[in-house]
């Protein structure tokens, strides 16, 4: 099992993994089983993951930050 710090456990850096995860899987699930279409979606979310990685922005990021969600790096009031 892995150990993981508190503050790693809801931070910004694994929610954005697991959003782009969730979205490029079921995406994919869509495109087999719904509409070929779907597969757009698929390639804008591996688009916006590679420009990220270029631009270091991300929209995900930003709405995280907006609905609360802190960076690894922001040590915890309470953590003191």
């Amino acid at each position: 099992m892995f150990h993981y710090e508190t503050r790693w456990l809801m931070c910004t850096e694994l929610w954005i993994r697991r959003i782009a995860g969730t979205f490029i899987l079921a995406s994919l699930a869509l495109g087999v089983w719904v509409n070929p279409w779907w597969l757009l979606f698929t390639a804008f979310v591996g688009a916006n993951l590679l420009q990220s990685s270029f631009t270091r922005w991300c929209l995900m990021e930003d709405i995280l930050h907006k609905l609360g969600v802190k960076d690894a790096a922001q040590p915890d009031a309470d953590s003191h």
